[in-house]
C-alpha cells in the first residue's frame, strides 16, 4: 500500500464515521514500534483533520521512557506542533473504570493466579471533550499477550501499573511458547472482558496494520479500520502469514542484532530472546549484538529490580516473587526477568554498547566485547537467515521486533 492509498483509505473511513469531528485524540504507539507504519498514518490523519478539528497525540507508552523530540521527528514527521504531544505516566496518568474478577482471572490462568485485575486508563480516554478516539498500532507476535494491539493498546499502552503489572504476569505463568503468535490467550481473554464491560461505550476506534520490512523500507501489507474484533481476527491471520518464520529445526547459532536508535534498554532488546526462545536449540547459543543499550529497565525502580533478581528462570522468579514484596508490588518486572530468560536451555549472550561485563553477568547472561562481536559478525554484511561466518553457520536476524521465529512442528 503506497502513500496515496493509505490517505484514500483512511478519509474514505473517515467520512463513515458519519459525525463532525472537533476534538480527536490519536493513541499511536512509541518509537520502539517504528515499524507499525504507525507514523505516517498520525502525519496523514493530522493532514486530514487538522483543518477542522483539534488533533491531539499521545503516545502509547505502557511503561517505556517517554519520547524524545528527535524521535517524535524522525516517526511523525516535523510538520505537526509539538505541543499537539502528550507524554503519559504509567503510574500517575489513570482512572479506574472496574475490575476484572479474581474468578476469570483464575479460569483463564488455569488455576494459576487468583487476583482481580484493575481496569485502569489515561483519564483523557474518557474524557467527553473528545469526540473521537483513535488507536493506531500494528498486529505483530508479542510475548505478553500472543498478538500484539487492538484493545492491548488501550489497556496496557494507556493503561495503569495494575493492568501492566498482572496482566504481563498472568502471561508468564500462562507460558510465553503457548500464547505466541497466536489469539485467545489468557491475557486477551482479560482484554477482551475489559473491552466488554468497560471500554465498548466509548468513542474508541482502531487502525491497526500488519507490515514487513525489508531494506529499511516499512511496507504495510494490511489496513483494518474500525471497532469490531472481526478487524482484528482478520489481522492477526495476516501477520500470522507475514510475521512468522517457521522452521524445519532448531538453530543452533543466532546473531541478533539491535539498532542503537530503537534498542536502549534490555526491557525492550530482550525481544531478540523472546521472540527467537521457540527457535533455539538445546545447548545453542543466541548473541545479541546491542549498541544502544545502556540500562536494563526503561524505568529506574524496574531496572533496579532487574539488576537485583537477574534473568534467571521461572522457579527462582516465582520463588523470589512468594518471598520478596518489591517483587509482588511490581510483577511486570517479575514476568520480564522469566521472559527474558532462556529457563536454561540455551546461552544468552550479550554484546552491549553502554554495559560492563559485570553488569551483564550480574542479571545472569554472559558477556561479550561489543567491538570484538561487530568486528566478526558485521551487521552490514549479512543477510537475514542463514549465512556462513569464518565456515560456521549463523543465523543472523536484523531486528528481532519485526517477527516470531519457531518450530513449524509447533503450529
Amino acid at each position: 500500500m503506497d502513500r496515496a492509498e493509505l490517505r484514500s483509505e483512511l478519509e474514505a473511513w473517515l467520512d463513515s464515521l458519519d459525525k463532525k469531528l472537533e476534538r480527536v485524540l490519536l493513541l499511536p504507539p512509541d518509537y520502539t514500534r517504528f515499524n507499525s507504519g504507525a507514523g505516517v498514518i498520525v502525519q496523514e490523519l493530522y493532514d486530514i483533520l487538522s483543518g477542522s478539528a483539534e488533533i491531539d497525540i499521545m503516545p502509547a507508552l505502557g511503561c517505556h521512557e517517554p519520547m524524545t523530540d528527535a524521535e517524535i521527528d524522525t516517526m511523525f514527521g516535523t510538520s505537526i506542533p509539538k505541543d499537539r504531544y502528550i507524554h503519559r505516566n504509567w503510574r500517575t496518568d489513570v482512572v479506574r473504570l472496574g475490575e476484572v474478577p479474581a474468578g476469570f482471572v483464575r479460569e483463564v490462568s488455569d488455576g494459576r493466579l487468583d487476583y482481580s485485575i484493575e481496569v485502569e486508563i489515561d483519564p483523557r480516554i474518557i474524557d467527553s471533550k473528545y469526540d473521537q478516539v483513535i488507536s493506531i498500532g500494528q498486529v505483530v507476535p508479542h510475548e505478553v499477550v500472543g498478538m500484539a494491539n487492538y484493545t492491548k493498546n488501550v489497556l496496557v499502552g494507556c493503561g495503569g501499573k495494575g493492568m501492566i503489572d498482572k496482566t504481563h504476569f498472568l502471561g508468564a505463568v500462562s507460558g510465553m511458547e503457548q500464547l505466541m503468535g497466536r489469539d485467545h490467550s489468557s491475557v486477551r481473554k482479560v482484554f477482551d472482558y475489559a473491552e466488554e464491560h468497560f471500554l465498548k461505550d466509548l468513542p474508541l476506534e482502531y487502525i491497526l496494520t500488519v507490515t514487513t520490512t525489508k531494506d529499511d523500507v516499512i511496507n504495510i501489507e494490511g489496513l483494518f479500520l474500525g471497532r469490531s474484533r472481526e478487524n482484528f481476527e482478520q489481522a492477526v491471520a495476516l501477520s500470522q502469514e507475514k510475521n512468522l518464520d517457521l522452521l524445519d529445526k532448531p538453530l543452533e547459532k543466532v546473531v541478533a542484532y539491535l539498532d542503537a536508535d530503537h534498542f536502549k534498554s534490555t526491557w525492550v532488546g530482550n525481544k531478540a530472546i523472546y521472540r527467537l526462545r521457540m527457535a533455539m536449540a538445546d545447548d545453542g547459543e543466541l548473541l545479541i549484538i546491542a549498541p544502544g543499550v545502556r540500562h536494563f529497565g526503561e524505568d529506574p525502580d524496574i531496572d533496579q529490580l532487574i539488576r537485583k533478581y537477574g534473568y534467571r528462570g521461572t522457579p527462582y522468579t516465582l520463588e523470589m516473587v512468594e518471598k520478596n514484596k518489591d517483587l509482588q508490588d511490581n510483577l511486570s518486572a517479575a514476568a520480564h526477568l522469566i521472559h527474558g530468560s532462556s529457563e536454561g536451555r540455551f546461552r544468552i549472550i550479550y554484546a552491549p554498547g553502554h554495559l560492563t561485563r559485570e553488569e551483564v553477568e550480574g542479571v545472569g547472561f554472559e558477556y561479550r566485547d561489543i567491538d570484538e562481536a561487530l568486528k566478526l559478525y558485521e551487521p552490514a554484511k549479512l543477510q537475514d537467515g542463514f549465512n556462513t561466518v569464518n565456515g560456521e553457520q549463523v543465523f543472523f536476524v536484523s531486528n528481532p521486533a519485526l517477527g516470531l521465529w519457531a518450530l513449524k512442528e509447533n503450529f
